[in-house]
């Protein structure tokens, strides 16, 4: 019976989600799709001045240009299968160069309880770069470090350590010529905002403090091999069969497209068909019945006939008193009968239509 609870619980999950799919941009999503018809896809960026505190730095950065190199293709992949761009294009461009170029200034944000770094580009260069490449707007991704408030449990659970921890962290956006932001990651149009980080560079020692008899926790960095075995780690593709990419990376992209790829809804997009059905103008019966089409006023570009001319019309003569006294003798018949001329007042117009013999 549990069981059975349960799975109406999760289709009426699946139900209430498949009502309502949210806009994760910036602008209404009918004008991002007339807006970015192709899309441009740079190459990850790294911000090698952000908050990396590592003692090895210099092979940290190493360690994460090699990596995006190696990922970012997937990125473009995903986009393409989802089906919502003409076309999505790698941009061959230098990352170093890229940034430095691109780049005015960056801003440290905690927005409703994120945080992260924020990119601001130049106008005028991002013009320039969709202009080259020929594309509607650009996607940049950036990896970069950043030191943050955090509560870091011990692997029992029983114990944890809240702390400024040191982590890499992925950000995303999407821009037009102009510099308008249409989309961002980290995404607050969700209704629960998450968001995770890349890859911790460092890690609390609750181990040491257990063997030792103590409740002095230590920070310490993670070491250069064991940094580049978790990179190396990998898994199957998101959309290509027989393709291996970082784990790291792959659910940093898994996240993205999620808020990337618009889920559209059947039922929905069938109410808004029948309700245009709705308010279409009635069509007439060519089968009514012909009381019905006697109330309906002939067609403006119709022209009605014009009267019968006042001189052909032939006056009777006025009988005789005398012979209006006695019984009056029936009248001969006549193949027409004279009628008055039809003026403005008395115009009535009648419409019959034959039902058509097939």
């Amino acid at each position: 019976m549990r069981f059975f609870s349960r799975l109406l619980l999760l289709a009426s999950a699946l139900m209430l989600f498949a009502g309502c799919a949210t806009n994760y941009y910036n602008i209404p999503r009918e004008s991002y799709e007339k807006k970015v018809k192709i899309l441009g896809v740079a190459p990850i960026l790294l911000d090698t001045d952000s908050e990396i505190r590592h003692p090895e730095k210099g092979e940290i950065l190493r360690i994460v240009r090699e990596a995006n190199r190696k990922n970012e293709q997937e990125l473009v992949d995903i986009l393409k299968n989802n089906g919502d761009y003409s076309a999505v294009r790698f941009l061959d461009e230098d990352p170093a160069l890229l940034y430095t170029t691109l780049l005015p200034r960056r801003e440290r944000r905690d927005d409703a309880g994120v945080v992260y770094n924020k990119y601001f580009y130049k106008q005028e260069e991002l013009k320039r770069l969709v202009a080259r490449h020929n594309v509607d707007a650009i996607m940049l991704v950036t990896v970069s470090g950043i030191v943050a408030l955090e509560k870091v449990y011990s692997n029992t659970l029983t114990a944890y350590l809240e702390e400024n921890y040191n982590n890499l962290i992925m950000t995303a956006q999407i821009l037009d010529g102009e510099g308008t932001l249409l989309w961002e990651y980290p995404n607050f149009r969700q209704k629960i905002i998450t968001y995770g980080k890349l890859f911790d560079l460092q890690y609390a020692d609750f181990e040491e403090a257990r063997a030792n008899l103590t409740d002095q926790v230590r920070i310490k960095h993670k070491s250069i091999p064991g940094i580049e075995r978790a990179f190396a780690m990998r898994e199957a593709s998101l959309v290509k069969s027989g393709k291996q990419v970082s784990s790291l990376y792959k659910a940093q992209f898994s996240a993205m497209n999620s808020l990337l790829h618009y889920f559209r809804n059947p039922f929905a997009d069938k109410k808004k068909e029948q309700k245009q059905q709705a308010i279409a103008p009635p069509v007439q019966d060519e089968y009514a019945p012909r009381a019905a089409a006697a109330q309906v006023a002939p067609p403006p570009s119709l022209p009605l006939p014009p009267p019968p001319a006042a001189a052909s019309l032939k006056p009777v003569a006025p009988a005789p008193a005398s012979a209006t006294a006695a019984v009056a003798p029936r009248p001969a018949k006549r193949e027409f009968e004279p009628v008055a001329p039809l003026g403005p007042g008395n115009l009535e117009t009648q419409i019959i239509r034959e039902p058509e013999i097939k």
